[in-house]
């Protein structure tokens, strides 16, 4: 059996179920592990530049308006690898190469390989993905076991929140800053399981374009800020154009200092293990005298009243 995984999520999953020697090419922005020890068959013609957040969405934004994919496929290398199985998605073309663009190089291929769409609309969704990608490799029970272990993470934060009857915290949580995205997908579902609601988000859908009139009026307490393929440090790069925005200072959150920057692949880079993550690292932020932030999560968000260089001109 040979597979490649055209999306991040699906090669995490398939290294947290220790089904990695199956797997024979990657794309570009895979886990670090993933690119150490497998090809590279998906590249992006933007791949090692930067632009601001402003500059990324209008390229995107021109891209999709001209019928353009950014994203492109090693041919020769797939014509040799010649994998029986691709993991693929038709969640956001923006994100990812899809299955219509992968399906066209495909067809070039003397042996045809089974291509498998990944298409999560919410939580649920997300974690049957694990099932539907040990399947496929004809390793159905591992994902039961993966999907157990993190199962009882999820059931410890609901029992607690329960126990203590927790009200629900009114948080906003971004995927963009310049112009601002509400969050959406499984991303809500997220936020529920930690005790929270984003009123502005958009469960099991897309996130949209959200005006920062609707996000003062909404006047959240705790702001969550996790730009799609943004870590905290290039995150933290571009909150000044939040900052400088009128009322920015009369936000509950800022006045409370509930400003957070989260590594985008706790919610956007959808396996099952990194959104179980972002739920609780959720929770500790959300109720910190009920959690507290996991040791491996550490490194993966930032209060940014902590952060004087980042808030020196608030």
């Amino acid at each position: 059996m040979k597979a490649c995984s055209f999306l991040p999520a699906a090669t995490k999953m398939i290294y947290d179920m220790n089904l990695q020697h199956l797997l024979y090419g990657v794309t570009f922005e895979c886990p670090a592990e993933a690119l150490k020890e497998k090809p590279k068959l998906v590249r992006c013609v933007l791949e090692g530049k930067q632009y601001s957040s402003a500059e990324i969405d209008k390229i995107f934004s021109a891209s999709k308006a001209q019928g353009k994919s950014l994203y492109y496929i090693d041919e020769d290398l797939l014509q040799h690898i010649k994998p029986d199985v691709i993991f693929t998605q038709d969640v956001c073309e923006v994100c990812n190469i899809d299955t219509s663009q992968t399906a066209v190089a495909v067809s070039k291929l003397e042996k045809q390989p089974l291509l498998i769409p990944l298409t999560p609309h919410n939580l649920d969704d997300v974690f049957n993905t694990a099932i539907i990608i040990a399947t496929a490799l004809n390793e159905e029970e591992k994902a039961y076991q993966y999907l157990s272990k993190l199962k009882q993470k999820t059931d410890a934060i609901l029992d607690t929140l329960r126990q203590h009857r927790m009200p629900l915290k009114r948080v906003s949580l971004l995927e963009w800053i310049e112009p601002i995205y509400n969050c959406g997908h499984w991303i809500p579902f997220q936020i529920a399981q930690a005790g929270g609601i984003d009123m502005l988000s958009n469960p099991a859908g897309d996130s949209i374009v959200t005006s920062w009139e609707k996000i003062v009026k909404y006047n959240p307490r705790v702001m969550i800020i996790a730009p799609c393929g943004f870590d905290i440090k290039r995150s933290a790069q571009e909150l000044h154009l939040l900052m400088q925005k009128k009322e920015w200072k009369q936000l509950q959150a800022v006045q409370s200092k509930q400003i957070f920057i989260v590594d985008f692949d706790l919610f956007t880079q959808p396996s099952a293990s990194t959104l179980v993550d972002g739920i609780e690292l959720l929770a500790a932020l959300f109720h910190p005298d009920l959690f507290k932030v996991p040791s491996h999560l550490q490194h993966k968000f930032m209060n940014v009243f902590q952060q004087e260089k980042i808030y020196a001109t608030a």
